[in-house]
Formats: C-alpha cells, sequence, structure tokens
C-alpha cells in the first residue's frame, strides 16, 4: 500500500459537446502539471446530464464520444495519470437510451472498463438505462470502486460491493442539481461521510460547479469518516488529495473487532479491556 494523489474536478457542464470536451481536456493536463495519479470527472461530463442539463431525448453523439474517449485515453498515457471520466455509452437496447456511465482508464491509456450506473432517479430513468453489476478496476497499483450519485448516496450495497471486491477508494461522479433543493446539502454530505466510515475505506465524490444551484460539495473522506480535502460550492476547481491507501482497512465492512477498536475508541480504550473476546492465534490457524 501507498500514497495516491487524487484529483476531483469540479468543473462546469454545460450542454455543448465541444464546451465540456475542451474543460474536460484543460483539467487534465492541470491535473497532469499537478502530480495528480487519478483524476475523476462528474457525471455524465462528456455530453451533459440529461436529466437537468441536456435534453433526455437529444442524439447520442456516438463517433464524438469515441473520439473524446480516444483522445482522453492517448492524454492519460502522456500524463502517467488514470483518469474516471463521467460520460454516457450507447446501450444497445430497444429503448435508444444511453447508460450514464463512467469510463475508467488506466495511466497507460488502457480503456479498463466502464461502469454503467445501476440506481436510477425518476428523472433518470426518462433518459438512461440502468446498468446491472458493480466493478472494480487496478489504477496506479490500487484497487478502487466506482458508484455514479444517487446509486452512492442512497444504496449503501453498491459502495460495499465495491469494498467486498477489494477496493480501497470509491469514488463517486456525481451531479448535483440545478435545481434549488439546497435543503439537501448537508444530508449529501452525511451521507458521503457515512460510506466512507462504514466501510472504512477512502470516498472522494466529484460534483459539478453548477449555478445557480449547487447541492453538494465536491469531497475526499478519510477511512475515518473525517473530510480530508473538499470544494468551495459553485467553483469551478480542481480538489487535489494526498491519501494514505494503508489508513482503508475495510474493519467496519469485515467488522473485525481488534481493527474496528481504534477507529472507535482511538487510545482511550486498552486492548486489553477487550482482549478476552479477540480469536487466540490458536482459533485462528484451525
Amino acid at each position: 500500500m501507498h500514497n495516491l494523489k487524487i484529483g476531483l474536478a469540479q468543473v462546469r457542464q454545460t450542454d455543448d459537446f465541444d464546451t465540456n470536451a475542451e474543460t474536460i481536456l484543460r483539467f487534465m493536463d492541470d491535473a497532469g502539471e499537478t502530480g495528480v495519479e487519478v483524476l475523476c470527472f462528474p457525471e455524465a461530463q462528456s455530453v451533459g446530464y440529461r436529466a437537468d442539463i441536456t435534453a433526455p431525448a437529444a442524439p447520442i453523439p456516438v463517433a464524438r464520444l469515441d473520439a473524446l474517449h480516444a483522445e482522453v485515453a492517448l492524454k492519460c498515457k502522456g500524463h502517467g495519470m488514470a483518469c474516471i471520466l463521467g460520460t454516457e455509452t450507447p446501450s444497445n437496447r430497444k429503448s435508444g437510451k444511453p447508460f450514464n456511465s463512467a469510463m475508467v482508464i488506466s495511466e497507460r491509456g488502457e480503456i479498463l472498463g466502464v461502469h454503467h450506473k445501476i440506481k436510477l432517479t425518476p428523472l433518470d430513468a426518462v433518459a438512461y438505462e440502468p446498468g446491472e453489476t458493480v466493478e472494480t478496476f487496478a489504477l496506479q497499483g490500487v484497487t478502487i470502486g466506482v458508484v455514479i450519485c444517487f446509486e452512492g448516496f442512497r444504496f449503501a450495497e453498491t459502495t460495499a460491493e465495491c469494498c467486498r471486491q477489494g477496493a480501497r477508494v470509491v469514488f463517486q461522479p456525481q451531479n448535483n442539481t440545478t435545481r434549488p433543493n439546497d435543503w439537501k446539502i448537508p444530508i449529501h454530505h452525511a451521507m458521503i461521510v457515512t460510506r466512507a466510515a462504514e466501510n472504512t475505506v477512502w470516498f472522494a465524490s466529484c460534483n459539478a460547479c453548477l449555478i445557480p444551484y449547487q447541492n453538494c460539495r465536491s469531497m475526499v473522506v478519510r477511512p475515518d469518516g473525517q473530510i480530508h480535502a473538499q470544494s468551495e460550492l459553485k467553483r469551478e476547481e480542481l480538489l487535489v488529495a494526498d491519501i494514505n491507501i494503508a489508513e482503508a482497512t475495510l474493519a467496519m465492512y469485515d467488522y473485525d473487532l481488534e481493527k474496528t477498536a481504534p477507529l472507535l475508541f482511538s487510545d482511550t480504550v486498552a486492548r486489553a479491556e477487550f482482549a478476552s473476546v479477540l480469536p487466540r492465534a490458536k482459533d485462528c490457524m484451525e
């Protein structure tokens, strides 16, 4: 395990493909110059979120998406930087709707796979087809998971599945939102913190810069649930954080009594006080 420098690109998002593509490539260069090793973009950054920013029935720009994805992959290779790109991909289902996708590209410029959002809001369901699986990927020698917006906020099992597959960092591209629901801000922040703390995993959530309403910050949360770094609302910025992968022990996910103790008690409880309930070395060998 080692330290990892991650970046969350809290960028503006429009319904104009060329504008979004320019923003993606520009922030990739900024992140590369900063030494970011894994960069995450917001949900649907390439085309614009169909539930709020781009028309739900707008044509899927397949050829332009393919070209942009290839250019992002080439830039990843050039910078030696991995990327999680909020985008969309054709579903090939009868509805003609795309998947709401996060494309995962390695530091070698290889497209490792695509996670499709599996839990859709009612507005999502108008515009997108749901995915079916949760995936993890190896980036910079670290197993990472991806959950997209709603599925990560409201469905704890999605992050837990990433942890079951060995993820030490879970990225959450999100888009939240252009509508005046700012009462959700503390709720969304609490959910991000909870996903990290209930699994003892790093959780990095990347929102778009949305004006006049942005109902969640971009945040990096430590495995103990403390906020490690966060953006300002409604400000375009590259949020960069150095994280210690060794802190992601998955103690809470595994329900390991000994490993959970430091998280629960810090140095206020001595190991001797609960040693009687820990497995003995002999028991562990049997």
